[in-house]
């Protein structure tokens, strides 16, 4: 169980790390402060392959690392807690859709392992921009267009950077879907492998 724990941990770090890097990368502008990419993969992957905790903790290191590199625009300590911590962590309720993943992949099941996959990558998506749209319309409301409401400018700046994300996200993991699906399969330990035989 330690074992198991500690290779959870380093794919979670690994996984923020690489989230980390592909951000950095060119993305899809929509405006000077919002932008469209692909970062959420690598943390979709390790909920696909660990679930709902190792996932959320792998968001939250990402989040962290955002803000150890200055990647913020911090308003507060808790719009900081919200957008970096919070919602790259619910990035992780992608997570949700782990066992039928797993087993649509052990009964090479394509066409459901693409649904759950889509599926999971909107649920991951939106709870994460659910954080960005509280936090948009309570802290960065003051830049909404003149005469607009701040709740419904949040709404579409923060829904539709959600929309395009998950979009986004979903066409790269199905792409994945056929050809790589052992990345969403984590390695079964021997400690693993011997317990199942001895059940």
């Amino acid at each position: 169980m330690k074992k198991l724990s500690l290779i959870a941990m380093i794919e979670a770090a690994f996984f923020a790390a690489f989230a980390l890097i592909l951000d950095l990368l060119p993305s899809i502008k929509l405006t000077p402060a919002v932008s469209i990419s692909f970062a959420m993969v690598p943390i979709l992957i390790i909920a696909f392959r660990w679930g709902v905790k190792v996932s959320f903790l792998s968001g939250f290191l990402w989040g962290l690392l955002q803000i150890a590199v200055g990647d913020v625009q911090p308003l507060s300590a808790l719009q900081l807690i919200i957008e970096y911590f919070i919602a790259f962590a619910c990035i992780g309720a992608a997570g949700l859709f782990y066992l039928p993943i797993q087993n649509a992949i052990r009964n090479q099941d394509k066409k459901r392992l693409v649904l759950y996959v889509i599926a999971a990558t909107f649920v991951g998506s939106y709870a994460r921009y659910f954080w960005h749209f509280l936090a948009g319309f309570i802290y960065w409301g003051q830049y909404a267009p003149k005469g607009m409401n701040p709740v419904w400018y949040s709404f579409i700046v923060n829904g539709g950077t959600g929309l395009g994300a998950a979009i986004f996200c979903s066409i790269i993991l199905v792409i994945l879907v056929p050809s790589a699906s052992r990345l969403f399969i984590r390695k079964a330990l021997p400690i693993e492998t011997s317990n199942r035989h001895a059940s």
